[in-house]
């Protein structure tokens, strides 16, 4: 009788919002509720106009004060109970426990890659006040479907970086859109903070603040939309050698959109996962449906499980908890942030199995074995992520245990490590947009113009942050200096003949 779809301003993502589109056109529901932000609200009424509905528009104000502070923190001594840092990277989120955990201040810590369960443990330690954690960590996830007693909103920066399709990384000031999400945070009705204040952690990032969220939210104009199965499979019918990408660019190409109401999203990443198993013989809608699998193309582990997943699918052999066991490996306590990421790859790869299971249950059959080891390993990264910084530390560790454990080289392998450490010391040049300057990019840091292919590595797999890489380039620099102060004074004056 009745469903709802929150945050429906969502319809204006360019890379999902098709799935709100086809949720607010497709409910077969009595009475659909929308809750979400005021710019949809025209866009939704010129859309129930074709539907035939009546469209009814309730405002809600806020229950509690919130305020936007004049003055930054600017030291992690001033951080307080109740206190939300708010970063945009990975890295960002590790440096920052670390401060805090020199300190003696514990934190809870939130990030977009942990899996629900653990998500809401840590909000749920954050929130106890007879728990010591007092401070949270946490990028934008907490904007949405999450409740948080938080005194205090602190920016850590205002700039995200974005993986671009070339994989460059582009870095821009949050929308205003964005920012008021987060801020609004702080200060929720029904907890011990009723009062919300929002402020920067950079001085300098003030104005910036200030500039951001007294701009006037744009009302949104499009909806996403994404070709369905039907669709392609009549394109299929018309040109049957064209592969799953061909059918995709041409059905982009010869659409006619109603551009005053729709977009096509970017199907990017939909076209890459085509090419992933476009060598395996598979019939059109099972690929389709395997292409619509909400996966990140970043992840390699991932990825590769993905493409066995199409191959058991070809063979027409189930997916049996004891097969999927062997495809994955033990899972153990993970000892550094490596391993915490290789679990939160390994509880993707089982929200997979179970999102598939739903699309052919009779080809991933054990449905509640996957679930009961998924909600394990959801324990385990929980307990994982309360020692997080103990983690960093180990990863530290092990970096320099294996950087003295090199044994010594003579001149012409010198030379060889000389270009290695280059190689790793190359710093990132990120681009600015916005007019953004060089300081307010430090926080978030990130590749886009990689020179250093180790280097990318190493802090995509977040085994360096660019405060460590900083230090060990220093280093490497001072020994390399030794080495070669060593090299001429050691060297015989050669004997003219």
């Amino acid at each position: 009788e009745v469903a709802v779809i929150d945050e429906i301003q969502m319809v204006r993502d360019k890379g999902r919002g098709w799935a709100w589109t086809r949720a607010l056109l497709g409910l077969c529901a009595k009475e659909i509720h929308l809750c979400g932000e005021a710019g949809g609200i025209d866009l939704v009424r010129e859309l129930m106009l074709h539907t035939g509905d009546d469209v009814e528009v309730k405002y809600y104000k806020r229950l509690t004060d919130l305020a936007y502070l004049d003055k930054a923190v600017e030291s992690f001594d001033n951080i307080k109970p109740g206190d939300c840092i708010v970063c945009f990277s990975k890295n960002d989120i590790y440096f920052v426990s670390q401060q805090l955990e020199k300190k003696g201040i514990q934190c809870a810590v939130i990030y977009g890659g942990l899996p629900p369960g653990a998500k809401l443990a840590q909000a749920a330690r954050f929130n106890d006040p007879n728990d010591p954690c007092k401070v949270m960590v946490a990028t934008d996830a907490i904007g949405m479907g999450l409740n948080l007693a938080i005194k205090r909103v602190i920016f850590y920066s205002l700039t995200k970086p974005t993986i671009m399709d070339n994989g460059q990384v582009e870095i821009d000031v949050v929308d205003t859109s964005t920012a008021l999400q987060i801020g609004g945070r702080a200060g929720r009705f029904g907890t011990q903070f009723e009062h919300g204040e929002v402020t920067t952690f950079r001085r300098k990032d003030l104005q910036l603040l200030t500039d951001i969220i007294t701009r006037s939210v744009d009302s949104i104009k499009q909806a996403g939309l994404h070709p369905t199965a039907d669709q392609i499979e009549l394109f299929a019918y018309h040109l049957p050698s064209a592969t799953l990408c061909n059918l995709i660019d041409i059905f982009i190409v010869l659409s006619e959109l109603d551009n005053d109401n729709f977009f096509m999203c970017n199907l990017d990443d939909f076209k890459i996962l085509a090419e992933m198993i476009e060598h395996i013989p598979l019939t059109l809608r099972v690929r389709y449906v395997l292409c619509c699998s909400p996966i990140s193309r970043n992840k390699a582990f991932v990825c590769s499980m993905f493409q066995k997943f199409a191959r058991q699918l070809h063979v027409g052999e189930p997916l049996t908890f004891d097969w999927l066991c062997g495809q994955i490996g033990t899972i153990s306590e993970p000892k550094t942030i490596t391993d915490l990421v290789h679990l939160e790859d390994i509880f993707d790869v089982f929200d997979l199995y179970l999102w598939l299971r739903f699309r052919f249950p009779e080809m991933f059959p054990d449905f509640e074995a996957v679930q009961q080891t998924q909600k394990e390993l959801d324990i385990i990264i929980q307990e994982a992520v309360q020692r997080i910084t103990i983690l960093l530390k180990t990863t530290a560790s092990s970096i320099q245990t294996s950087k003295e454990a090199t044994p010594d080289l003579s001149d012409e392998s010198d030379s060889i490590l000389g270009g290695l450490l280059n190689e790793v010391g190359k710093l990132f040049k990120p681009n600015r947009k916005n007019n953004v300057d060089k300081d307010q990019t430090e926080s978030a840091i990130a590749p886009s113009n990689v020179e250093g292919k180790l280097t990318q590595d190493l802090l995509k797999s977040n085994i360096l942050t660019p405060e460590m890489l900083e230090k060990l380039k220093a280093e490497w620099s001072e020994q390399h200096l030794k080495r070669n102060r060593h090299v001429r004074t050691s060297r015989k004056p050669i004997k003219k003949i």
